[in-house]
């Protein structure tokens, strides 16, 4: 399980707390959704959990035990919202063997195959993909990694209505082997997927129905 224990962050830059307290959780084999606002500081949340950002009080723990950042970083797949910026190899070979200390082909191959992109050429460059195909390389990078735990950031964003079906259909099938956290300001598209929801207003993290309507 994922458990966030009153988790509080505020920038020197910012004039006031972007989270306050914030405490949820989350156990393995769970989707939940975090909604709010654009700059409510839902991305925030993200880095904070997956050890990119360092909360300045509150724990972070996992299965009871609370998690260093560089801990964090090894638990945590995140998959951002515009994946196409982060993308760092010429090739989609390359960007499958970042951090990868022992790359397996096979593996590689079937988590393509999982995310919906078989047959995809390693040798094609992301950039020439389109904005679903982003969406699911960016998983598939992830996966590689066997995260326990999944956050993504705006998943269906940009996407038209086809592909974002697609995707949905995708989280659903991960969520069953790892807990999976999605921010959106879009939460009433995830009704079918999450059990868990809140709303991010103001710092506070309030609970709301997971089918979106709160």
């Amino acid at each position: 399980m994922l458990e966030l224990q009153a988790l509080s962050y505020h920038p020197a830059t910012a004039a006031s707390p972007v989270l306050r307290e914030v405490s949820l959780q989350l156990p393995s084999g769970e989707a939940a959704l975090v909604a709010g606002r654009s700059g409510s500081g839902k991305t925030t949340l993200l880095e904070l959990i997956s050890g990119l950002a360092k909360p300045d009080d509150g724990k972070i723990l996992w299965q009871g035990e609370a998690l260093t950042a560089r801990q964090r970083r090894w638990l945590c797949g995140l998959v951002f919202q515009f994946p196409e910026r982060h993308f760092l190899g010429l090739s989609v070979g390359q960007e499958l063997r970042l951090g990868q200390r022992r790359f397996d082909s096979q593996r590689a191959s079937q988590v393509l195959e999982q995310v919906g992109l078989g047959g995809l050429s390693l040798q094609q460059a992301p950039e020439r993909l389109s904005g679903g195909q982003q969406r699911r390389l960016s998983l598939a990078v992830q996966l590689l990694r066997d995260p326990k735990v999944l956050l993504l950031d705006e998943p269906t964003a940009g996407l038209d209505w086809t592909v974002r079906d697609e995707v949905l259909e995708l989280l659903q099938q991960l969520a069953r082997e790892r807990a999976l956290l999605i921010v959106t300001h879009e939460p009433e598209l995830f009704g079918g997927l999450v059990q868990r929801a809140w709303r991010l207003e103001q710092g506070r993290l309030l609970t709301m129905p997971p089918d979106g309507t709160g």
